[in-house]
């Protein structure tokens, strides 16, 4: 079994913080609104540390 990693650099005139409280914290709701045609819904199965999320996805998608 190989590891595989790609590095990409972006140059975005958004602060940092707020581009990760997107991409991280809020990405249950970002995510599905992003890719309406593959995800349906993101769910939170335990909500503590180490939690489980449930992504649900479009049927036929």
């Amino acid at each position: 079994m190989g590891v595989t990693t790609y590095t990409q650099d972006i140059v975005a005139q958004v602060d940092a913080n707020r581009i990760f409280k997107a991409l991280v914290l809020d990405a249950d709701n970002i995510i599905p609104k992003l890719m309406s045609q593959a995800v349906k819904s993101i769910e939170t199965i335990d909500d503590r540390d180490g939690s489980i999320k449930k992504m649900n996805f479009v049927e036929d998608g």
